[in-house]
């Protein structure tokens, strides 16, 4: 290492001369040799000094560097009950309905059934099952409850009710849920994102539990699927398309407020590959059941 070398600058500095006192004098020489040390220092080892920083533009190519389908492909496989065999093991017939909708996981065994969900607290569980004649449906209200927050009563899932009628169902293993994403919207305000990811994870918790798979559907997908999406479509046309795809049980959405029925038949008709454009003759609903919000 080479000796430093101390290069001598001259500035003219203006000082008082009752200032400059002999402990002035010797405090000002300190001080200036002080920061001389440390600007040649600096100059010197700047570039030899690791940095103790990872740079921003580091830490997003790093995580530019995760598969996002990796992720989601894990994250499925933790709502998949039970755990899902390897493809060769266990292939999707030709004639499966389902063929085609990238989210439906491969488990164990493929059950008949497909659930559908509308999480939102006045929301809905519908149970589609294939049988000889086609499709039976049934449709329950989400089970409820009456809290206080802050000095209002609002309505939150029956986490124990939930849990009991699923187990009233005897559901079959292979079984499969589709719940709609939660996505929270500016204007829904503070409550309405807690609300919303509180009944999402709920549900997911509870089906997960009951050894249901869980397979999320943003609103979007189920929604283009069955020409709902855009800024023309309402409530009321999700009613009119669940009648229209399951007669026998339209008594049962005759209300504005049994959208959530309808919305939750209608992800169950998504996740069994149920087209629009399919013959509502092959849809016979045997079986409904309702409980009252």
């Amino acid at each position: 290492m080479g000796a430093l070398q101390f290069h001598q600058h001259h500035h003219q500095l203006q000082i008082s001369p009752k200032f400059m006192t002999p402990i002035f004098s010797c405090n000002l020489r300190a001080i200036t040799t002080t920061l001389c040390l440390r600007s040649i220092v600096s100059e010197r080892f700047s570039t030899s000094l690791p940095k103790l920083c990872t740079p921003r533009s580091a830490k997003i190519k790093a995580i530019s560097k995760v598969s996002a389908d990796e992720l989601k492909e894990k994250w499925l496989y933790s709502l998949t009950c039970p755990p899902p065999l390897k493809e060769t093991e266990n292939p999707i017939p030709e004639n499966d309905v389902s063929r085609g909708n990238e989210d439906v996981p491969t488990s164990n065994s493929r059950s008949q059934w497909v659930i559908g969900i509308d999480p939102d607290v006045s929301g809905a569980l519908a149970v589609l099952k294939t049988d000889d004649l086609g499709y039976s449906a049934q449709v329950y209200d989400s089970p409820n409850v009456k809290v206080v927050v802050g000095n209002r009563v609002r309505r939150r899932l029956d986490a124990n009710a939930m849990v009991e009628l699923l187990r009233s169902f005897n559901i079959p293993v292979g079984t499969t849920a589709y719940i709609e994403q939660s996505i929270p919207f500016p204007g829904d305000g503070k409550q309405g994102w807690w609300s919303g990811g509180f009944n999402y994870g709920l549900w997911i918790g509870v089906l997960v539990a009951s050894q249901v798979s869980v397979v999320p559907v943003p609103s979007m997908r189920w929604k283009s699927e069955f020409k709902l999406s855009g800024n023309g479509s309402t409530k009321d046309n999700s009613r009119a398309l669940a009648c229209t795809l399951f007669p026998q049980i339209s008594s049962s959405l005759r209300r504005k407020k049994d959208h959530g029925r309808a919305e939750a038949l209608l992800i169950a008709a998504y996740g069994k590959g149920i087209k629009l454009n399919s013959d509502s003759s092959n849809t016979n609903t045997t079986t409904t059941t309702t409980t009252t919000t």
